[in-house]
């Protein structure tokens, strides 16, 4: 199992919670994007930069994602594309996505940028991440290694 980490748009405190779960459990993290980033010295922690452009992140995640592989991140296209590989998905605030949901998710996001395209108001973005948001995320990632390294 590897960590696929989109990671342009990942909260810091995430990306700090990947780092020491990586170094503490030797599972290796690689982080995707299509600027420069700074990460710790660590044989388990990876950065790959692609060109700039629209979902070029997105697709080296998704050529490069392996089955049951996991990927962070909150693109619900993405979600849905590795999700097809077999991958499994842990949003930034410890959602997961599947099969099950996946469909719903993509959905309500066409229904929003439906919304924005036509002029509505669909909200604005997300809330802050919260205490309780990395909590979940926390929860949710120990799990997914702790059920990795049982299989191993």
């Amino acid at each position: 199992m590897k960590i696929w980490v989109d990671a342009d748009a990942c909260p810091v405190v995430i990306k700090q919670i990947l780092f020491r779960a990586s170094e503490r459990t030797g599972v290796e993290v690689t982080l995707v994007a299509n600027h420069t980033m700074h990460i710790p010295r660590s044989n388990t922690i990876r950065f790959i930069q692609v060109s700039s452009g629209f979902d070029v992140a997105d697709n080296e995640i998704v050529k490069r994602v392996g089955k049951e592989d996991v990927v962070i991140t909150s693109d619900i296209p993405l979600a849905a594309d590795v999700i097809e590989k077999g991958a499994v998905v842990l949003s930034s605030r410890g959602e997961l996505l599947t099969t099950e949901n996946i469909r719903t998710r993509l959905s309500m996001r066409d229904f929003m940028e439906t919304l924005r395209s036509s002029g509505m108001d669909a909200g604005g973005g997300p809330p802050p991440l919260s205490k309780a948001d990395r909590q979940i995320f926390s929860n949710h990632l120990d799990q997914l290694l702790q059920k990795a390294l049982k299989n191993a």
